[in-house]
């Protein structure tokens, strides 16, 4: 990686990249894995998962790269590839799941289990996945609000922009997965 290439803009490493730079990919990635990581990891809640739908997210991403508008920030383009790759892994795992539930019983050794791992009985880690699955149980876009506002901390403009919904929306949005998240967390503990 050169390190030119650290000074560049997001629209000036995208045209390198158009020329076949192969450095500007690697700076993309060092400048915007782990924010993308976070984000969908934030969406599915699986390590494992994320990795995959991050290393897609990128390959999609560099795919459509003559596509991208130098003049607007990246994080908020590949986030919203990320975003997509993420509603298209909750279809499929819906789709896996019907399919699941609908085999035999004698067949029922042979399915994984989507419980939570063995290691999530530290005390900080049940309390981690509490609130994961809190907000699993959130309708998706109030999810989607609550990860992008409040786990990757974009601005109401940029989560408006990523989710192509008005700022007030976001804002009725936020407030309604937070008072929703609130009641699950306070149930759930009672």
């Amino acid at each position: 990686m050169s390190p030119g290439l650290s000074l560049c803009s997001d629209g000036e490493l995208a045209a390198l990249a158009g020329s076949g730079r192969q450095d500007a990919y690697r700076e993309f990635l060092a400048r915007h894995k782990a924010p993308v990581f976070r984000l969908i990891r934030g969406h599915v809640g699986d390590t494992d998962a994320a990795m995959d739908l991050t290393q897609e997210t990128f390959v999609a991403g560099f795919a459509a790269l003559a596509r991208y508008d130098g003049d607007r920030p990246f994080r908020i383009w590949i986030s919203r590839i990320a975003i997509n790759k993420c509603r298209d892994w909750a279809r499929r795992r819906a789709v896996r799941a019907f399919f699941t539930r609908a085999l035999p019983l004698e067949s029922a050794h042979d399915v994984a289990s989507d419980g939570p791992p063995p290691d999530v009985e530290a005390e900080d880690r049940a309390e981690l996945a509490r609130v994961r699955a809190a907000m699993a149980a959130l309708p998706h876009n109030l999810r989607e609000v609550l990860v992008l506002r409040g786990v990757e901390d974009l601005s109401q403009a940029e989560t408006a922009e990523l989710l192509q919904v008005s700022e007030k929306t976001v804002e009725t949005r936020l407030y309604r997965a937070r008072t929703r998240l609130r009641a699950l967390l306070g149930e759930r503990a009672e």
